[in-house]
This record gives C-alpha cells, sequence and structure tokens, in this order.
C-alpha cells in the first residue's frame, strides 16, 4: 500500500508540475499577444492579453508590467471621465503589485512618480520621484521633474500676487507689497532653492541638460521676485539670463551632435 502511495504521489505532483508549465506557456503566448497588441497601440486588446497571463502566471512579472504600462497608456492627464481616472488607478494598482514582490523594481517606481505628476499630485510626485533617485542616483529626469515642481506651483502664486499688488509681469521686481513677499518668501524660497538643488544634480550628471538650465533660468528668475531690494532682483536676473545664454548653447550642442550622429548613421548603412 505504501508503495502504491509513494506511486501515486509521484504521479500527482507531475501531474501539477505539468499543468503549471502549461499554465506559465499559455501566460507567455498571452503575453506575446498583447505586445503585438500594444506595439499596434491597440491598447485595450493589449490589456486583455496581459491580463490572461497574470491570471494564468500571478507571478509573471514582465505580464504585470505591461498590463501597468498598458492602462496608464490610455490615460488622459487633465481629463475628469470616471473611465479616465480609472485607467490611472487600475495602472497604479498593477505597478503597486510589482513593487510588493520587488521593492527596488526601477520602472514601476517611475511609472507611479509619473502618474502623480501628470496628475498634478505634487507631495506624492515629489516623493515618488525621491525614490526614482534613491533606486537610481544618476536619473537625471528625476532630479529634473523635482526642479519642476516648485516652479509650476510658485508660477500661478507670483503672477495671482503681481495682479493683486498692480504690477505687470513685464515689471521689474521685486513684489511691491513688503509684507505679502515675506510672507511669500518664508514660504516659497526653500521650495524654489530646494528645486535649482534638483536641477543642479541633473547638470552634474548631464552638463549639456538643456532642459535642466532651462528651469535654471525660470526658478532663479522667479526665486528673485522674493528678493528684499531691487538691486538683488537685478543681481538674480542676470544670473537667470546668463542661464538663458547656456541653455541656448546647450541647444546649438546638442542639435550639432545629433546632427553629427544622424550622418554616421547614414554612412553605416
Amino acid at each position: 500500500m505504501r508503495i502504491r502511495f509513494i506511486v501515486l504521489a509521484a504521479a500527482l505532483i507531475a501531474l501539477v508540475t505539468l499543468s503549471s508549465g502549461c499554465q506559465k506557456l499559455k501566460a507567455r503566448d498571452n503575453l506575446n499577444r498583447g505586445v503585438q497588441a500594444f506595439k499596434a497601440t491597440q491598447y485595450t486588446q493589449a490589456v486583455e492579453f496581459f491580463k490572461k497571463a497574470v491570471d494564468l502566471d500571478p507571478e509573471f512579472p514582465t505580464a504585470r508590467l505591461y498590463l501597468a504600462t498598458a492602462y496608464m497608456s490610455q490615460y488622459i492627464p487633465g481629463a475628469e471621465s470616471p473611465e479616465n481616472k480609472q485607467f490611472a488607478q487600475s495602472a497604479m494598482e498593477q505597478f503597486q503589485k510589482v513593487l510588493a514582490a520587488d521593492p527596488k523594481n526601477l520602472l514601476a517606481t517611475q511609472s507611479i512618480a509619473n502618474i502623480y505628476f501628470q496628475q498634478k499630485d505634487w507631495d506624492r510626485a515629489t516623493e515618488w520621484n525621491k525614490k526614482v533617485v534613491e533606486l537610481d542616483p544618476n536619473n537625471k529626469e528625476a532630479y529634473y521633474t523635482l526642479g519642476v515642481m516648485p516652479w509650476t506651483q510658485f508660477l500661478i502664486v507670483d503672477r495671482q500676487a503681481r495682479v493683486d499688488m498692480a504690477m505687470k509681469p513685464e515689471d521689474p521686481g521685486p513684489l511691491k507689497d513688503k509684507k505679502k513677499r515675506e510672507e511669500l518668501a518664508a514660504k516659497w524660497t526653500p521650495i524654489l532653492d530646494a528645486g535649482i538643488e534638483a536641477e543642479k544634480k541633473a547638470l552634474a550628471i548631464d552638463p549639456d541638460y538643456e532642459n535642466a538650465m532651462a528651469y535654471m533660468n525660470l526658478l532663479i528668475r522667479y526665486r528673485a521676485d522674493l528678493t528684499d531690494t531691487p538691486a538683488e532682483w537685478k543681481k538674480q536676473s542676470e544670473i537667470a539670463d546668463d542661464w538663458v545664454q547656456k541653455t541656448l548653447a546647450a541647444q546649438k550642442k546638442n542639435a550639432e551632435k545629433k546632427a553629427k550622429a544622424a550622418e554616421s548613421g547614414a554612412k553605416a548603412q
């Protein structure tokens, strides 16, 4: 009887193993079909294939990443329809599941950071971009984004302050109302400074990063409105002007690099 039990148990294990193997093969087949649909921008079909792949093999991280990305690809930033919001929510849920299994997955972390940025959830976008640079200290795009967000938030504040103080956008600063300016400076100067430091880190990684240079100009220029005197405002504005020139020089340099690379590629063919 014991021999028969061992034989039956072995047969059962073999059956389970075979069944598991078939499930994994089917999961990979659905993944491949989903990838084809995804490349053809048929995201609804792609989602269905990826969902089948994940159902067949819940521990298949590639399929889950594709599923999350297919949801995210259908999300339109700024659109308020329930369906659009659900795309973002579904993507977020799948990326979180990827991170539950692999907390250091960079793609999932970057994607969540991007969704929060697109939703203008600045606090969470900041939190997740910081997680990106923890995982990848040389990620210039994350540092760049950490610089973009402070300016994006302060832009509206600064413009409204100028309207309230009867100042035109082209009027020289700083903001005229001393009390209001000091209130804004107490809150926003550290935030803008952090943005400037983030862009500096992006430029330390890529000295020709023209986008980071452009935001150095913007951050310094708007921070100048919070300085105490016209002389200090002018000094900061001149520094911002210098960053404009650096941006233009970097744009020219990068364009020349691309042209040379394209020329070399054409010759290689």
